[in-house]
């Protein structure tokens, strides 16, 4: 159980930062695949929502994963 936790973290957590990197500060990620041809009437692309929402489930299995973990390993 310990090591199937393990690897599922490990995984969630090179996603989150993979994820994380692929934010942009200013101008989205919208510019890096075709501009703004995406853009809603908000100003927020539909790719920077999707990359948000990712992101957010990536980090709430990364938590309950770091849960589980310590669960884990103080049982044992």
């Amino acid at each position: 159980m310990l090591y199937l936790v393990l690897a599922i973290h490990s995984v969630l957590s090179v996603a989150l930062v993979v994820l994380i990197l692929l934010h942009s500060g200013k101008g989205g990620v919208s510019g890096i695949f075709g501009g703004g041809m995406s853009e809603t009437f908000s100003g927020t692309s539909v790719i920077e929502k999707n990359l948000t929402r990712a992101t957010v489930v990536i980090a709430t299995a990364f938590f309950i994963t770091t849960g589980l973990l310590v669960f884990v390993l103080t049982s044992s």
